[in-house]
Protein backbone atom coordinates (compact mmCIF):
# COMPACT_ATOMS: atom_id res chain seq x y z
CA UNK A 1 0.00 0.00 0.00
CA UNK A 2 1.41 3.45 -0.89
CA UNK A 3 2.19 5.98 1.79
CA UNK A 4 -0.57 8.28 3.01
CA UNK A 5 -0.34 11.75 1.42
CA UNK A 6 -2.25 13.36 4.29
CA UNK A 7 -5.10 12.78 6.73
CA UNK A 8 -8.03 15.15 7.04
CA UNK A 9 -11.74 15.23 6.32
CA UNK A 10 -14.31 15.68 3.59
CA UNK A 11 -16.39 18.78 4.36
CA UNK A 12 -19.90 18.13 3.03
CA UNK A 13 -22.05 21.00 4.28
CA UNK A 14 -21.90 20.59 8.04
CA UNK A 15 -20.85 16.96 7.73
CA UNK A 16 -17.17 16.14 8.20
CA UNK A 17 -16.03 12.68 7.09
CA UNK A 18 -12.53 11.77 8.32
CA UNK A 19 -10.45 10.36 5.46
CA UNK A 20 -6.90 9.45 4.47
CA UNK A 21 -5.60 10.39 1.02
CA UNK A 22 -3.67 7.76 -0.97
CA UNK A 23 -2.08 8.05 -4.45
CA UNK A 24 -4.13 6.10 -6.99
CA UNK A 25 -1.53 6.01 -9.76
CA UNK A 26 2.16 5.31 -10.21
CA UNK A 27 4.63 6.38 -12.88
CA UNK A 28 6.24 3.27 -14.34
CA UNK A 29 9.24 5.11 -15.70
CA UNK A 30 12.63 3.68 -16.54
CA UNK A 31 15.11 4.86 -13.88
CA UNK A 32 18.30 5.98 -15.62
CA UNK A 33 21.42 7.46 -13.99
CA UNK A 34 23.76 10.06 -15.39
CA UNK A 35 27.24 8.62 -16.06
CA UNK A 36 30.66 9.93 -17.02
CA UNK A 37 31.32 8.16 -20.33
CA UNK A 38 35.06 8.11 -19.68
CA UNK A 39 34.88 5.78 -16.66
CA UNK A 40 31.11 5.14 -16.25
CA UNK A 41 31.16 6.76 -12.79
CA UNK A 42 27.77 8.12 -11.66
CA UNK A 43 27.26 11.85 -12.02
CA UNK A 44 25.30 13.23 -9.06
CA UNK A 45 22.86 16.12 -8.86
CA UNK A 46 25.15 18.30 -6.77
CA UNK A 47 23.63 21.40 -5.15
CA UNK A 48 25.94 24.33 -5.86
CA UNK A 49 25.88 27.85 -4.44
CA UNK A 50 25.66 30.01 -7.57
CA UNK A 51 27.62 32.83 -5.93
CA UNK A 52 30.56 30.89 -4.44
CA UNK A 53 30.49 27.73 -6.58
CA UNK A 54 30.68 25.63 -3.41
CA UNK A 55 28.39 22.65 -2.69
CA UNK A 56 25.55 23.25 -0.21
CA UNK A 57 24.42 20.64 2.33
CA UNK A 58 20.67 19.81 2.43
CA UNK A 59 20.39 21.17 5.98
CA UNK A 60 21.42 24.64 4.75
CA UNK A 61 18.80 24.81 1.97
CA UNK A 62 15.62 26.84 2.56
CA UNK A 63 12.80 28.06 0.32
CA UNK A 64 12.55 31.73 -0.56
CA UNK A 65 10.22 34.07 -2.41
CA UNK A 66 11.88 36.77 -4.52
CA UNK A 67 9.76 39.90 -4.04
CA UNK A 68 12.32 42.17 -5.76
CA UNK A 69 15.40 41.52 -7.86
CA UNK A 70 17.88 39.88 -5.50
CA UNK A 71 15.61 40.36 -2.44
CA UNK A 72 14.07 37.27 -0.81
CA UNK A 73 11.74 36.32 2.00
CA UNK A 74 12.33 32.89 3.52
CA UNK A 75 9.20 30.68 3.55
CA UNK A 76 9.38 27.98 6.25
CA UNK A 77 7.47 24.74 6.75
CA UNK A 78 5.57 26.51 9.53
CA UNK A 79 4.41 29.13 7.01
CA UNK A 80 3.04 26.40 4.76
CA UNK A 81 1.22 24.74 7.65
CA UNK A 82 -0.23 27.91 9.17
CA UNK A 83 -1.18 29.72 5.93
CA UNK A 84 -4.64 28.08 5.96
CA UNK A 85 -4.84 25.21 8.40
CA UNK A 86 -8.37 24.19 7.40
CA UNK A 87 -7.56 24.16 3.68
CA UNK A 88 -4.58 21.86 4.18
CA UNK A 89 -6.66 19.30 6.07
CA UNK A 90 -9.98 19.40 4.25
CA UNK A 91 -11.49 18.26 0.96
CA UNK A 92 -14.02 21.10 0.89
CA UNK A 93 -16.93 20.28 -1.38
CA UNK A 94 -18.18 23.47 -3.05
CA UNK A 95 -20.78 22.05 -5.47
CA UNK A 96 -22.03 19.14 -7.54
CA UNK A 97 -22.05 18.69 -11.32
CA UNK A 98 -22.61 15.98 -13.88
CA UNK A 99 -19.39 14.16 -14.69
CA UNK A 100 -20.10 14.63 -18.40
CA UNK A 101 -19.90 18.41 -17.86
CA UNK A 102 -16.16 18.23 -17.05
CA UNK A 103 -14.02 18.17 -20.23
CA UNK A 104 -11.44 15.36 -20.17
CA UNK A 105 -8.43 17.69 -20.43
CA UNK A 106 -9.21 19.09 -16.96
CA UNK A 107 -8.49 15.78 -15.20
CA UNK A 108 -5.00 15.46 -13.74
CA UNK A 109 -4.04 13.04 -10.92
CA UNK A 110 -6.25 10.44 -9.19
CA UNK A 111 -6.25 9.72 -5.45
CA UNK A 112 -8.15 7.25 -3.28
CA UNK A 113 -10.08 8.52 -0.25
CA UNK A 114 -10.22 6.00 2.59
CA UNK A 115 -12.61 6.63 5.51
CA UNK A 116 -11.00 7.26 8.87
CA UNK A 117 -12.12 6.06 12.27
CA UNK A 118 -15.90 6.50 12.78
CA UNK A 119 -16.15 7.93 9.27
CA UNK A 120 -17.68 4.91 7.54
CA UNK A 121 -21.32 6.03 7.81
CA UNK A 122 -20.78 9.54 6.44
CA UNK A 123 -18.45 8.16 3.75
CA UNK A 124 -21.05 5.64 2.53
CA UNK A 125 -23.85 8.23 2.71
CA UNK A 126 -21.96 10.68 0.48
CA UNK A 127 -20.94 7.92 -1.94
CA UNK A 128 -24.44 6.50 -2.39
CA UNK A 129 -26.07 9.94 -2.58
CA UNK A 130 -23.80 10.93 -5.47
CA UNK A 131 -24.44 7.59 -7.14
CA UNK A 132 -28.24 7.98 -6.82
CA UNK A 133 -28.23 11.56 -8.13
CA UNK A 134 -25.60 10.80 -10.79
CA UNK A 135 -23.48 13.72 -9.68
CA UNK A 136 -19.81 14.24 -8.83
CA UNK A 137 -18.56 16.68 -6.22
CA UNK A 138 -16.35 19.67 -6.98
CA UNK A 139 -13.95 20.35 -4.15
CA UNK A 140 -10.95 22.45 -3.13
CA UNK A 141 -7.98 20.72 -1.50
CA UNK A 142 -4.37 21.59 -0.67
CA UNK A 143 -1.78 18.90 -1.46
CA UNK A 144 1.93 19.50 -0.86
CA UNK A 145 1.63 23.27 -0.44
CA UNK A 146 -0.53 23.77 -3.55
CA UNK A 147 -4.27 24.17 -3.78
CA UNK A 148 -6.16 22.11 -6.34
CA UNK A 149 -9.62 21.98 -7.78
CA UNK A 150 -10.79 18.36 -7.57
CA UNK A 151 -13.65 16.07 -8.53
CA UNK A 152 -14.81 13.47 -6.00
CA UNK A 153 -16.34 10.55 -7.89
CA UNK A 154 -17.94 7.32 -6.59
CA UNK A 155 -16.22 4.36 -8.23
CA UNK A 156 -17.46 1.05 -6.90
CA UNK A 157 -16.96 1.10 -3.12
CA UNK A 158 -14.36 3.88 -3.13
CA UNK A 159 -14.54 7.64 -3.40
CA UNK A 160 -12.00 8.66 -6.01
CA UNK A 161 -10.66 12.20 -5.85
CA UNK A 162 -9.20 13.35 -9.15
CA UNK A 163 -7.41 16.71 -9.10
CA UNK A 164 -8.44 19.07 -11.88
CA UNK A 165 -6.55 21.78 -13.68
CA UNK A 166 -7.74 25.34 -13.17
CA UNK A 167 -9.24 27.11 -16.17
CA UNK A 168 -6.22 29.41 -16.54
CA UNK A 169 -3.99 26.32 -16.88
CA UNK A 170 -5.81 25.17 -20.03
CA UNK A 171 -4.44 26.60 -23.25
CA UNK A 172 -6.80 28.11 -25.77
CA UNK A 173 -7.73 26.19 -28.91
CA UNK A 174 -8.32 29.35 -30.93
CA UNK A 175 -4.92 29.22 -32.64
CA UNK A 176 -5.38 25.64 -33.86
CA UNK A 177 -6.32 25.08 -37.49
CA UNK A 178 -9.26 22.69 -37.12
CA UNK A 179 -11.68 21.36 -39.76
CA UNK A 180 -15.23 22.67 -39.83
CA UNK A 181 -17.72 20.72 -37.71
CA UNK A 182 -20.02 20.45 -40.71
CA UNK A 183 -19.19 17.24 -42.59
CA UNK A 184 -21.24 18.47 -45.53
CA UNK A 185 -18.95 21.47 -45.99
CA UNK A 186 -15.95 19.15 -45.96
CA UNK A 187 -17.42 16.92 -48.64
CA UNK A 188 -17.96 13.88 -46.42
CA UNK A 189 -20.74 11.76 -47.93
CA UNK A 190 -23.48 9.91 -46.08
CA UNK A 191 -21.99 6.64 -47.34
CA UNK A 192 -18.58 7.46 -45.86
CA UNK A 193 -20.19 8.34 -42.52
CA UNK A 194 -22.15 5.08 -42.55
CA UNK A 195 -19.03 3.00 -43.21
CA UNK A 196 -17.10 4.88 -40.52
CA UNK A 197 -19.85 4.08 -38.02
CA UNK A 198 -19.78 0.43 -39.07
CA UNK A 199 -16.02 0.36 -38.50
CA UNK A 200 -16.44 1.85 -35.01
CA UNK A 201 -19.11 -0.71 -34.14
CA UNK A 202 -16.89 -3.50 -35.46
CA UNK A 203 -14.08 -2.37 -33.16
CA UNK A 204 -16.21 -2.04 -30.00
CA UNK A 205 -14.82 -4.11 -27.11
CA UNK A 206 -15.13 -4.36 -23.35
CA UNK A 207 -12.96 -2.02 -21.30
CA UNK A 208 -10.01 -4.16 -20.20
CA UNK A 209 -7.02 -1.88 -19.52
CA UNK A 210 -4.88 -4.77 -18.28
CA UNK A 211 -4.46 -5.99 -21.85
CA UNK A 212 -2.47 -2.87 -22.76
CA UNK A 213 1.17 -2.37 -21.82
CA UNK A 214 3.93 0.12 -22.32
CA UNK A 215 5.48 -1.86 -25.19
CA UNK A 216 8.08 0.84 -25.86
CA UNK A 217 9.48 0.38 -22.34
CA UNK A 218 9.43 -3.42 -22.78
CA UNK A 219 11.36 -3.18 -26.06
CA UNK A 220 13.87 -0.77 -24.53
CA UNK A 221 14.41 -3.13 -21.58
CA UNK A 222 14.94 -6.02 -24.01
CA UNK A 223 17.73 -4.06 -25.70
CA UNK A 224 19.29 -3.24 -22.34
CA UNK A 225 19.18 -6.89 -21.24
CA UNK A 226 20.70 -7.97 -24.57
CA UNK A 227 23.59 -5.58 -23.98
CA UNK A 228 24.08 -6.96 -20.47
CA UNK A 229 24.17 -10.55 -21.74
CA UNK A 230 26.60 -9.62 -24.52
CA UNK A 231 29.03 -7.72 -22.30
CA UNK A 232 29.29 -4.07 -21.37
CA UNK A 233 31.44 -3.12 -24.37
CA UNK A 234 29.23 -4.86 -26.91
CA UNK A 235 27.48 -2.47 -29.27
CA UNK A 236 24.33 -3.64 -30.98
CA UNK A 237 23.88 -2.80 -34.64
CA UNK A 238 21.74 0.26 -35.01
CA UNK A 239 18.39 -0.20 -36.64
CA UNK A 240 18.00 1.98 -39.69
CA UNK A 241 15.26 4.49 -39.06
CA UNK A 242 12.30 4.44 -41.39
CA UNK A 243 12.15 7.30 -43.81
CA UNK A 244 9.43 9.74 -42.70
CA UNK A 245 6.51 10.02 -45.04
CA UNK A 246 6.58 13.23 -46.98
CA UNK A 247 3.74 15.59 -46.31
CA UNK A 248 1.80 16.50 -49.38
CA UNK A 249 -1.53 17.57 -50.69
CA UNK A 250 -2.61 14.05 -51.63
CA UNK A 251 -6.38 13.60 -51.40
CA UNK A 252 -7.25 10.72 -49.06
CA UNK A 253 -9.92 8.33 -50.33
CA UNK A 254 -11.88 7.85 -47.10
CA UNK A 255 -14.30 5.41 -48.66
CA UNK A 256 -11.52 3.11 -49.85
CA UNK A 257 -9.75 3.20 -46.50
CA UNK A 258 -12.92 2.50 -44.54
CA UNK A 259 -13.87 -0.35 -46.89
CA UNK A 260 -10.42 -1.92 -46.56
CA UNK A 261 -10.57 -1.54 -42.79
CA UNK A 262 -13.91 -3.33 -42.60
CA UNK A 263 -12.81 -6.05 -45.01
CA UNK A 264 -9.61 -6.53 -43.05
CA UNK A 265 -11.36 -6.96 -39.69
CA UNK A 266 -14.51 -8.98 -40.29
CA UNK A 267 -12.88 -12.10 -41.81
CA UNK A 268 -10.23 -12.02 -39.10
CA UNK A 269 -12.85 -12.20 -36.37
CA UNK A 270 -14.78 -14.94 -38.16
CA UNK A 271 -11.74 -17.07 -38.84
CA UNK A 272 -9.77 -16.23 -35.68
CA UNK A 273 -10.34 -19.60 -34.02
CA UNK A 274 -9.56 -21.62 -37.14
CA UNK A 275 -6.38 -19.67 -37.74
CA UNK A 276 -5.14 -20.16 -34.19
CA UNK A 277 -5.76 -23.93 -34.47
CA UNK A 278 -3.82 -24.08 -37.73
CA UNK A 279 -0.94 -22.18 -36.17
CA UNK A 280 -0.82 -24.63 -33.24
CA UNK A 281 -0.60 -27.55 -35.68
CA UNK A 282 2.28 -25.81 -37.44
CA UNK A 283 0.32 -25.39 -40.64
CA UNK A 284 2.54 -23.92 -43.28
CA UNK A 285 0.54 -24.74 -46.38
CA UNK A 286 0.99 -21.32 -47.87
CA UNK A 287 4.73 -21.44 -47.44
CA UNK A 288 5.04 -25.03 -48.69
CA UNK A 289 2.86 -24.41 -51.73
CA UNK A 290 4.84 -21.35 -52.79
CA UNK A 291 7.47 -22.19 -55.46
CA UNK A 292 10.99 -22.24 -54.07
CA UNK A 293 14.11 -21.53 -56.11
CA UNK A 294 16.14 -24.61 -56.94
CA UNK A 295 19.56 -25.18 -55.35
CA UNK A 296 21.13 -24.70 -58.74
CA UNK A 297 19.50 -21.30 -59.10
CA UNK A 298 20.52 -20.42 -55.56
CA UNK A 299 24.14 -21.32 -56.32
CA UNK A 300 24.09 -19.26 -59.50
CA UNK A 301 22.61 -16.30 -57.64
CA UNK A 302 25.16 -16.57 -54.82
CA UNK A 303 28.13 -16.83 -57.14
CA UNK A 304 26.87 -14.41 -59.80
CA UNK A 305 27.12 -17.12 -62.47
CA UNK A 306 30.30 -18.78 -61.14
CA UNK A 307 30.64 -22.04 -59.24
CA UNK A 308 30.55 -21.82 -55.44
CA UNK A 309 33.90 -22.08 -53.69
CA UNK A 310 34.53 -25.57 -52.42
CA UNK A 311 34.87 -25.59 -48.61
CA UNK A 312 38.39 -26.23 -47.30
CA UNK A 313 38.70 -29.09 -44.79
CA UNK A 314 40.05 -28.22 -41.34
CA UNK A 315 43.85 -27.97 -41.16
CA UNK A 316 44.35 -27.55 -44.93
CA UNK A 317 45.75 -24.35 -46.38
CA UNK A 318 43.75 -22.34 -48.86
CA UNK A 319 46.72 -22.51 -51.21
CA UNK A 320 47.18 -18.83 -51.85
CA UNK A 321 47.25 -17.80 -48.24
CA UNK A 322 44.22 -15.57 -48.78
CA UNK A 323 41.44 -15.18 -46.24
CA UNK A 324 38.15 -16.93 -46.80
CA UNK A 325 36.28 -15.18 -49.59
CA UNK A 326 33.38 -12.93 -48.60
CA UNK A 327 30.43 -11.80 -50.63
CA UNK A 328 29.90 -8.14 -51.50
CA UNK A 329 27.75 -7.63 -48.39
CA UNK A 330 30.61 -8.70 -46.12
CA UNK A 331 29.09 -12.04 -45.14
CA UNK A 332 31.17 -15.27 -45.01
CA UNK A 333 31.00 -17.41 -48.17
CA UNK A 334 28.52 -20.25 -48.29
CA UNK A 335 28.79 -23.79 -49.57
CA UNK A 336 26.61 -25.22 -52.34
CA UNK A 337 23.75 -25.98 -49.94
CA UNK A 338 23.44 -22.38 -48.82
CA UNK A 339 25.12 -22.99 -45.42
CA UNK A 340 28.01 -20.87 -44.17
CA UNK A 341 31.37 -22.47 -44.92
CA UNK A 342 32.31 -22.42 -41.26
CA UNK A 343 29.20 -24.46 -40.44
CA UNK A 344 30.05 -26.97 -43.19
CA UNK A 345 33.54 -27.41 -41.76
CA UNK A 346 32.16 -28.03 -38.31
CA UNK A 347 29.74 -30.64 -39.59
CA UNK A 348 32.44 -32.50 -41.52
CA UNK A 349 34.78 -32.36 -38.56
Amino acid sequence: MPRVVWKGAIAFGLVHVPVALYPASTANRLDLDLLDRRDFAPVGYQRINKRTGEPVSPSDIVKGYQYEDGQYVVVTDEDFREANVEATQTVEIVGFVSQDDIPPYYFDTPYYLEPGRRGEKGYALLRETMRATRRVALALVVIRSRQHLAAVIPVGAVLLMNTLRFADEIRSMDELKLPDESLKKLGVTARELEMAERLVEDMVEDWAPEQYRDTYRDDLMARIEAKIESGRTHVLAETRAKEPAEAGAEVVDLMALLKRSLEGRSPRRAAGKARSENEEEGAGADEDSAPRPSRTAARKSAGSGASATKPVPPGRSTGAGKPTSRNPAGEPSKDGGGRPAAETRRRRA
